[in-house]
């Protein structure tokens, strides 16, 4: 039986602790529960597990509140450790287990762990849900040719994740869309699905794959930070901010979550929350591979721990050789975190146009306090004039000597941002090129998504695309004539 909270006398005066522990918060996600407040009731109990990670009951609660918002394969996750490690005596696992194995459409599973429960409890409570279920697997499995079909499921999810990770995104694509397709509730095919997706440029199809798990499963770990990765990438800093807020407060209990939660936040530049939750399953025993090492070293680096990031970078070399001179120490490793890589390329540049869009990257970089501090962008402050106006804006965007132009040249591309799922850098650079050239000239750039409009106009024409000015102000919510109007100005000033 679980511990009850114990009353003392204090005397008059004395300060009172008030001590949450795993009790009370498993009570509040109890209530929760009761009034069908699923999501409060989630947060509560994976608190309670978290202070309390061996309470057989606290999981059992925790899983089926997973069940009950869909998340089938995390719960039966938890009612699996519950009898293989924490009390086999808790029979009444094996009938959840049964039940989400139906929901997911793995129905030879699903009668296994039915007959289970039945076998070992023949009087058990749930004996007549049991049994009803039972029934109606026994219509669903009529058809064996639809058994072999469903004991398939998971070599072709493993074969699907094989050719995700060599790089065969559009066998992966086919495979996975079948499996969606027969198994419509299996999640972690829709996620890896998003992943392909993504990796081949295609961002809107990502997003919206990803949109339609958190549509049904809202909760889904998996898929929030996928999305997270896929805005950071995507430069959308109000949506990152937004998802890291929200992934902050989340207290995971498989050790899967916490690694996926800790990779996630190291990708995105937030070394502090990655070490937390990488450094917590280290704590554990975790057996984790070559990119855990990899990421819990750079969040052991960033976070100022530096002996302990040498050690776990030895891991990384012993398991993938590879990675030898990428260590996060390195002033030449191309394994720092990718963005400051790329935008120090950017800064390098001797094209004036080029170190104008790299200023405008250190502005939405996560990392931008790192990189203020570097030579590569240092040396822009005592540059031209255009380059100084834009590494000052930088430094001090509320700065009242820096022209207006600059805010705006940088608003322009965050409208061409905006309006492009897959986004070529180069039609960037052009913009930056064009905005030197009209600055010179005292042109007005207050109406962005003119400008913006035009560029992509003139910029698809220029490598070949089939793209029409109609096609352009529809998109970008303005009139053709304002498009025909700034279209002239481009072309004009693209020299």
């Amino acid at each position: 039986m679980r511990k009850h909270l114990k009353t003392k006398k204090w005397q008059t005066g004395q300060v009172i602790p008030f001590v949450q522990n795993g009790e009370y918060y498993f009570k509040k996600g109890l209530a929760a529960y009761r009034r069908r407040d699923l999501y409060r009731a989630k947060k509560y109990l994976e608190r309670a597990v978290h202070l309390n990670p061996h309470d057989p009951m606290f999981l059992c609660e925790l899983a089926v509140v997973l069940s009950d918002l869909g998340e089938y394969q995390a719960a039966n996750q938890l009612f699996f450790i519950i009898v293989n490690e924490l009390d086999p005596e808790m029979t009444e696992c094996f009938y959840f287990i049964a039940n989400n194995y139906a929901h997911l459409g793995l129905f030879r599973e699903a009668m296994k762990y039915a007959e289970m429960y039945i076998e070992r409890e023949p009087d058990g409570s749930f004996v007549e849900e049991t049994e009803d279920l039972l029934e109606l697997l026994s219509i669903e499995n009529e058809d064996e040719h639809t058994l072999d079909n469903q004991d398939d499921l998971i070599v072709k999810q493993e074969r699907a994740r094989n050719l995700l990770e060599k790089g065969q995104f559009q066998e992966a694509i086919q495979l996975l869309e079948d499996i969606i397709k027969d198994y419509p509730q299996f999640w972690s095919a829709y996620n890896n699905l998003a992943l392909c997706y993504f990796y081949i440029g295609d961002v809107k199809k990502a997003q919206h794959m990803i949109a339609e798990v958190l549509r049904q499963n809202p909760g889904n770990l998996h898929a929030l930070c996928n999305m997270l990765v896929f805005y950071y990438y995507l430069h959308e800093e109000k949506e990152v901010d937004r998802l890291i807020r929200k992934l902050e407060s989340v207290y995971p209990f498989l050790m899967e979550h916490r690694y996926k939660l800790g990779a996630t936040f190291a990708l995105v530049g937030r070394f502090d929350l990655a070490f937390k939750w990488l450094h917590n399953l280290y704590k554990t025993g975790f057996d984790g591979d070559g990119a855990f090492y990899y990421w819990l070293s750079y969040a052991a680096y960033y976070r100022g721990h530096k002996q302990f990031a040498e050690t776990m970078w030895k891991k990384v070399i012993h398991l993938s050789p590879e990675k030898k001179g990428q260590e996060p120490w390195s002033c030449a490793s191309s394994a720092k975190p990718q963005e400051i890589v790329r935008i120090q390329q950017w800064l390098n540049s001797e094209n004036t146009p080029e170190i104008l869009y790299g200023l405008y990257l250190v502005g939405k970089s996560l990392y931008k306090d790192e990189l203020i501090k570097q030579a590569c962008f240092q040396q822009h402050l005592h540059a031209n004039s255009c380059v100084q106006s834009f590494a000052n804006y930088i430094v001090s965007p509320a700065a009242r000597t820096i022209s207006a132009n600059v805010a705006d040249s940088f608003s322009i591309v965050d409208v061409l941002w905006k309006n492009n799922d897959v986004f070529d850098e180069r039609m960037c650079v052009a913009w930056f090129s064009i905005f030197q050239n009209a600055a010179e000239l005292a042109h007005d750039f207050s109406n962005h998504s003119a400008w913006a409009a035009a560029t992509e106009y003139v910029w698809g024409k220029q490598n070949g695309e089939k793209i029409t000015q109609q096609a352009v102000a529809e998109k970008y919510g303005i009139s053709i004539s304002t498009v025909k109007k700034y279209v002239k100005a481009v072309k004009s000033l693209w020299r």
